[in-house]
Parts: C-alpha cells; structure tokens; sequence
C-alpha cells in the first residue's frame, strides 16, 4: 500500500460515503478534519461519526449534512444541541470496544505523528480505541501532526499502513485544570494514608486526582495503570516517587502543554483498551488502587456520575471496568467527592435512591467513599452501618436531613 497525500478540501475524494467512521478525539481531535468533514457538507452522503468526545475539550459537532449522525459515549453540549442526529449509548468502555468490533468502521480520521526511524505514526496522546482498531479498517486517513510527540507502549501505524494523509501542525487540545483547591487537597489527605508503597494507582482528571498524585510524593516504587492521565501524573513522575523503568501504563493524556511535552518520557507507557481496561490485566495487578469521582453518593452506597443539573454528560465510562477488575484481583475501589455543592446549599451524600441518573458504580463496587469530612468505609457492612458511615462524612449542615431520610427508609426493609 502506498499512501496519497491529499488537500483536506478534498476530503471526500478519499473518504467513502456511508458507514461508520472512527474519529481521533479527546486531545487528539483534529480540527483540519474535522473542519473537512464540515466542509464536504452532502458530498459524505449518510455517515455516522463515533469518538470519545469529552466535555469541555472536543467542541465539533462532525455533522456535516442532516443524513449524518454521530455516536458516543460521553455527551457534549454541542452534540446535545444537536438533538436527534446524535445517539449517546451510556455503556463502559469494555463495551465500546466490543461495540467497535462487532460494527466495524470503515474508515478512520485520526491523528498521528510524523513516521520513526522505522517507518511508524505513533498514535501520541490518544492510543485508547484507534490501536485496537485501525488493522481492521479498511480506510485510514491520518492528519500527521509534527507536533504530537511520539509516546512510547503501543508501535502506531506503519506510514506504509495509511490510506491517504496530509501534514500540519495543530497544538494538542489542553484542559488546563486549575489552582490546587483546599477540599481536594484536604479529600486527598484522607487517601493517600490508604495507598501503599508499591501499589498501583487507577485515576483520572481533575482537582482531587492531582491532590493525590502530590501526596504521593514522598512514596517509592509505585506504579499506574490508568485509561487516563492529567498533569498530577507527570508531576508523580518526575518526583521520583514511582518505580523505575516504565511504571505507568496508560490509553490517553488530557492536559496542558507541559504535560505533552512530557509524554514521551519512556515511564510512560501508551496501550490500547484491550490492555488498559482489561478485566484479566487487572485481577493480575497486585494492590490496584482505584480512584473515581463521583456527583453523588447515596446511602446504600451507589455512586452517580452521569447527569448534573444541566443534563447528561457522560456514561458509566471506565470506572466500572477498574471496579469490577480490582475486586477480581482484591484491590481497592474508591469513590471521591466534595461533601456539597452550591457553596454548602446541596449535599451530594443523598437519601437512598436519592441520586440523579443512572446509577453508575454499584453498591458491590466501593470499598471507601471519602470527602473533606473524612473515609467511609464501606466494606462488611451492613445497610445501617454503611448509612451511619455516609452521614459521618457529609457535609455538617446536612446530616440530620440524612439520618431521617434513612431512618424513614430503613422501615422499608
């Protein structure tokens, strides 16, 4: 195979109309693409485009003319104006590999870097799906972007592989997070005391994830094996707190510049789903600790994360495929929120059932649910004393509404 270089405004000379079209997303989303695909309007026919869209980064719609429709897995407010050309499947991301393989795209959109000495695109910031996938995709149109480093793990795309390209650089898509925040900080101070030297951490963006990776730093040898990395994991890693050689397995990188220029660092190491998420890796794992975010917990022990106050954002996405993997491999699930919201006006430790949403990880899939307020921890408990444990942590002006809610309930059981 020899691979054509093409004008992006002639995108639909290489793209065949119809079927599914994997995209590259998260930081890799690349807006010369998706700009093409906009621009070749009817000339794509009915296409459905399918990516992991996260809110707040990936702002494209990829709906170039009212035949085509997009699929995902995480809700944009862009996509949501969209309406009905877009189908959200709230499934995990075991799932959506599975989803993947059983309706095979036939054409790939994504983003690489320049060939190697050896003739290989890495797949850079967002390995995740497209590694597992591309072999099977009979068309493969790459933006090679001289500014996406290439990241050690996973080999890419033989140059010889791609189906037509075109070169151009485009900054990487950055979530620039924010200051260190005192309830993270005090949230991850809680933590930290329960993750030891040696173990293996599972945890994503935001303000407690980078808490915790600072508090770590005075840790040895500890590892990662996480679907996705922010800034707080380059900082654990040039702390010298992490085991040597490469000690974090990881599918996607979201955040600043900083943070992509670090990424090749050969601790590092980018693999696909199959191996970031799989249930078999995980069980493997000696002391796999795993740290999600939740919007609400409930006092049976259910945490939702998938609708807020201004609609769906998400699926269950990875936590329930760490969840159910460390509890084969006995390790421990924890659960981390803020004890309220809206300045102490709304406690997100709710009445059982109480949550908005779908449920997104069980009562079977949390050890410890911790706040600023402190650790609950949930493991051989009965339904009272996880509720007793719940209250103990919520915010102090909401805890006598919490205890009649449970005592109203517990008359049902």
């Amino acid at each position: 195979m020899t691979a054509i270089r093409f004008d992006p405004a002639n995108l639909a000379d290489v793209l065949p109309p119809g079927g599914l079209t994997l995209v590259s997303s998260c930081s890799a989303e690349s807006g010369i693409l998706a700009d093409a695909v906009m621009a070749a309007g009817d000339d794509l026919g009915a296409m459905t485009f399918s990516g992991v869209f996260v809110p707040g980064l990936n702002r494209r719609t990829w709906l170039p003319n009212p035949d085509c429709s997009v699929l995902t897995f995480f809700m944009t407010p862009e996509l949501k104006a969209a309406g009905e050309q877009v189908e959200f499947l709230p499934i995990c991301y075991q799932d959506i590999l599975h989803l993947y393989r059983r309706r095979q795209p036939n054409a790939a959109l994504f983003m690489c870097s320049p060939p190697d000495e050896n003739g290989n695109c890495s797949f850079g910031s967002e390995v995740a799906f497209i590694a597992d996938l591309w072999r099977d995709i009979p068309v493969r149109i790459a933006h090679i972007n001289p500014l996406m480093p290439h990241t050690p793990g996973d080999n890419g795309i033989p140059f010889a592989e791609i189906t037509a390209y075109f070169e151009s650089s485009q900054p990487l898509l950055e979530s620039l997070g924010g200051a260190p925040d005192p309830v993270a900080e005090a949230i991850a101070a809680y933590i930290v005391p329960h993750i030891c030297n040696g173990a293996t951490l599972q945890t994503g963006l935001g303000k407690i994830p980078d808490a915790v990776m600072r508090g770590l730093t005075g840790h040895n040898d500890l590892r990662v094996h996480t679907g996705l990395m922010g800034n707080g994991l380059l900082e654990l890693a040039v702390s010298g707190a992490m085991a040597e050689g490469p000690s974090a397995l990881v599918g996607v990188a979201i955040g600043n510049a900083e943070l992509y220029a670090g990424i090749a660092n050969p601790a590092f190491q980018f693999r696909p789903v199959s191996v970031t998420h799989g249930l078999a890796t995980h069980a493997a794992i000696d002391n796999l600790v795993t740290i999600n975010s939740a919007i609400e917990v409930d006092l049976l022990g259910q945490a939702y994360a998938e609708l807020t106050p201004k609609g769906l954002v998400s699926g269950p996405g990875g936590a329930s495929d760490f969840a159910r993997g460390a509890r084969l491999g006995d390790g421990l699930r924890i659960v981390a929120l803020p004890a309220s919201a809206a300045g102490g006006s709304i406690s997100r430790i709710v009445a059982p059932g109480g949550g908005a949403g779908a449920v997104s990880l069980g009562r079977m899939d949390i050890d410890l649910v911790v706040t600023e307020h402190g650790v609950a921890d949930l493991r051989d408990k009965t339904y009272a004393m996880r509720a007793k444990a719940l209250i103990a942590i919520a915010c102090p002006s909401h805890r006598d509404f919490l205890h009649v809610a449970w005592t109203n309930y517990a008359k049902k059981l």
